[in-house]
Formats: C-alpha cells, structure tokens, sequence
C-alpha cells in the first residue's frame, strides 16, 4: 500500500507577519475603545457624585446603591403614592353622592361646567355613577394643573407661576442644572399649603362646584394635602435620572381613547367589539417623564420626550352611560 502524504497549510514568512501585524493593529483599537469607556464611565461617575454632593444626598445613593434588581425607590413610591391619592379622592366623591349637600343635577353641572366652561342644563337625568365620576375628574385636573404641573413652593400662587418658569427655562437650556436646582429648590419649600392658597386654587379652577357644594368643599383640604405631598416627591426626591422631571396628563372629556395613555377602570364593550369610544371621565390623572433628546447639553434644539410612566385611569363613555345608580365603592 502506498503511502499517501498529508497535505499541511502552509504560509509564506511574509504572509504571517502581514496577519500578525494587523491583528495587534485590531488588539490596539479594540483597547483604546476600552480606555475610552472606562474614563467616560469615570466622568460620569464624578458628575453624579457631584451633583449628589450639591443636592447633599450622595449618603442616600450610597444606600441605595446597594439594592440589587426589581424596580426602583422612585417607581414603587409614585405607585404606591398615586394609588392612595386615588382612594382619597374616590371616598370623597362617594361621600358627596351619598350625603349630597344639593341636587345631584346641580353638582353635575356645576363640575361639568367648570370642566368644559359650558354651563348649559344637561338634557338627560344623571346617576350617582355618573355624579361621583364627573366629580373625580373635575378633581384630577385640579390637582393635574395646579399641583402637580407647578412647583408649589411658598404659599403663593404667583411665586410658584414664576418658579415654574424659571425651572421650564433651566431646563430648556441645561436638564442637569434644572434638575439640582428644582431640588435645591423644594429643599427650602413649605410643609403644607395654608388654607387660603388651598381655597384661592378651587376658587379659581372650580368655582361653580365650590359655591354648589357649600360647607362640605372643605372636605377637600386633605386631598389636596396629600396632593401636595404626591407633587413634592415627584419633584425633590432623588431619583435614577439627573435630567428629568414628572407632569401629568387628564384626558379630556369626549376624546379618544389612547391605549398607551390611559388604562380602563371598567370593561369598554365598544372597544371590544372594534367600535371606537371616548373618555367619559378619568378618574385619576397619569403622569409621563419628561427627559430631553440624546444631543449634546451645548445644544439648544433638543427635542422633548414624553415618557409615559403611568396611565391615566379612564371610564369610557360607554360604560359610564350604562352604569347603575350606585355609586362605586373602594
């Protein structure tokens, strides 16, 4: 039998020091690529540092550096937060429903009419759903728009009109810098809304409903408390991200239904059957991040993203057309 030599793939000298040569070039880019994100990493490890030490939490982002996985501090706060304001709200609604201190057609109208600025008789007979509802929405926008939406900072309404500019304009020009100085801000702000400023802002935002319910609005002062305190997390609690901040969003009466912006309370039958319906009434406002566009700080044409982190809590027209003359209870 003959002997069959095996083939061995053989390179020239000149051949193996061209592959050698450009595989150290490769190995070389590759770590320069590494020694750049590790200095990027340490420059942004300095910033935040710095910007823990000016807002003088850096001791609380040690601590919380050491919790691992699941979500974070912020998300379980706001949740946790939003769904207390809510049950605050609904029981003061029931309580209206269930002790009126006027016809429940006038109550009806005067919060729609504050809603809508259209105080015309409504045509039909309400429910007590349809009361308790309408009165939650009128409620939602009060604290959407006036509290959550402003810095409530000093017990008057038109600092915090000018405080909320200033902050808007910092964050238009550097989301870093409004970040620290919102709050740096809310560090120096009041515990609790006096009475007077609590009255002026359901004068000014509900003053059909404030002059139908009588005595009984001043029911509202805790809601509007706890509002506060909602608005003063969102706002002055150190949280994942250094440049953005929370507003709040009430899906207005009558429009469509966005599922990526509202979650409904109770079965839409005409969604189901593919048929298009509206809000009937949101019961709790939602609440997006505002953070800017990934182009350099220097730059002065970001663009705003909106980043839905809860959706507003809707009842559709349908369902709330059909609903009982019960009132809901928690």
């Amino acid at each position: 039998m003959a002997y069959v030599p095996q083939q061995i793939d053989v390179v020239t000298g000149e051949q193996y020091r061209y592959a050698l040569t450009n595989f150290r070039i490769a190995h070389d880019k590759v770590e320069e690529q590494r020694r750049q994100l590790e200095e990027q990493e340490k420059q942004v490890a300095l910033l935040r540092a710095r910007i823990a030490l000016l807002e003088g939490t850096a001791n609380d982002e040690q601590q919380e550096g050491r919790h691992i996985g699941g979500s974070s501090v912020d998300d379980f706060s706001i949740k946790n937060a939003a769904s207390q304001l809510e049950r605050s709200i609904n029981r003061w609604a029931a309580d209206i429903v269930r002790a009126p201190p006027s016809a429940l057609s006038d109550i009806h109208g005067a919060a729609l009419g504050d809603i809508t600025g259209s105080y015309d008789p409504v045509p039909y007979d309400v429910s007590p759903m349809q009361v308790q509802n309408i009165l939650r929405h009128a409620m939602s926008e009060v604290i959407g728009s006036e509290i959550v939406n402003n810095l409530v900072v000093t017990n008057s309404p038109e600092a915090n009109v000018q405080l909320t500019r200033i902050h808007e304009h910092l964050f238009a020009r550097n989301p870093v810098v409004a970040c620290v100085w919102r709050r740096q801000t809310f560090s120096a702000a009041v515990e609790t809304c006096d009475p007077e400023m609590t009255a002026a802002i359901l004068a000014e935002t509900l003053p059909a409903l404030t002059k139908v319910l009588g005595a009984s609005v001043n029911n509202t002062a805790p809601i509007l408390a706890s509002a506060y305190t909602f608005s003063r997390m969102l706002h002055s609690a150190p949280s994942s991200s250094t440049d953005a901040f929370y507003r709040s969003f009430v899906p207005e009466l009558g429009s469509i239904l966005y599922p990526r912006q509202i979650e409904l309370v109770r079965r839409c039958l005409r969604s189901e059957r593919g048929e298009q319906d509206r809000v009937g009434a949101t019961i709790f406002p939602g609440l997006v991040k505002v953070t800017r566009g990934s182009v350099p700080a220097t730059e002065q044409n970001q663009e705003t993203v909106h980043t839905v982190v809860r959706r507003a809590q809707v009842i559709c027209e349908c369902a709330l057309v059909s609903s009982g003359n019960v009132p809901m209870q928690e």
